[in-house]
């Protein structure tokens, strides 16, 4: 049994086939999907998706990308946000300093009103970071002082130095098709000498297909090719990945246990 951790099944491109993507992911052996908000006009549809398919959680939260639209973001609406009990994380939030799309001080101000949610409701962050792991490192370590919460590096692509800060947080790194991809050595060492038992696995669909399917539209079915890369990569089995990062994944998002119930 596989679990996709991440992915934005509400994107247009799946507007077509929603249905069969998924009906292709129960073939391939994915149990269960996290489909991800990435703003707060998202939530309706995202619930609905969620809601209408055994197996599929939900977040809410703001993507970086969106910041200076949700500039006034308070931790409480969050919180009453994640009242409901298939939400089970907090995000995507986080820095993204490569495209700038929203100014920094909107991305910062945003992403403290999500981590303080993450405090409140104890459940995990679901960090985007791009281009900016000093700074992620300093004000995550400068939020944890304040009180615990759970990070999780989504689809990392940073440098050990903060991969080693989040792990020392108690948090998690979750790893994508880019594993796959030729020039992500360095991406691969991280995973390498990672814990096991602090990596799940992702496609961020409908981007970053891995490799076979570098090019294509990427769907949670693919998640099977980042769990045999991961397997190569630590040399374990892809059944014993499999299992590893699924107990991981239940772990971390200990609300999708009762999700539904």
């Amino acid at each position: 049994m596989l679990i996709d951790s991440h992915v934005n099944l509400h994107s247009e491109k799946f507007a077509g086939d929603l249905d069969e993507v998924i009906a292709r992911a129960r073939e391939a052996g994915v149990a269960g999907m996290l489909t991800i908000s990435d703003r707060l006009e998202s939530t309706d549809a995202i619930k609905s998706l969620a809601r209408s398919h055994a197996g599929i959680w939900r977040s809410v939260g703001v993507h970086p990308h969106y910041a200076k639209d949700a500039a006034d973001l308070a931790a409480g609406t969050l919180i009453d946000l994640a009242g409901a009990r298939d939400v089970v994380g907090i995000g995507e939030c986080g820095l993204d300093f490569y495209y700038q799309f929203s100014p920094r001080d909107a991305q910062e101000s945003v992403f403290r009103a999500h981590i303080a949610a993450a405090r409140e409701t104890d459940l995990p962050l679901i960090i985007h970071t791009r281009d900016a792991d000093a700074r992620m490192l300093e004000l995550l370590s400068e939020e944890y002082a304040k009180g615990a919460f759970t990070p999780l590096l989504h689809c990392y692509t940073g440098g050990p130095e903060l991969a080693k800060g989040v792990l020392a947080m108690g948090g998690y790194i979750s790893f994508s098709g880019i594993i796959t991809f030729k020039n992500a050595r360095d991406i691969r060492e991280i995973a390498k000498s990672a814990p096991m038992d602090r990596i799940i696995i992702e496609t961020d669909c409908p981007y970053l297909a891995p490799v076979p399917m570098r090019g294509r539209r990427n769907e949670p079915a693919y998640v099977v090719y980042v769990a045999e890369k991961l397997a190569e990569i630590k040399g374990m089995t892809r059944d014993a990945v499999a299992t590893a990062t699924t107990e991981n994944f239940f772990r971390l998002f200990w609300r999708a246990h009762g999700a539904g119930e």
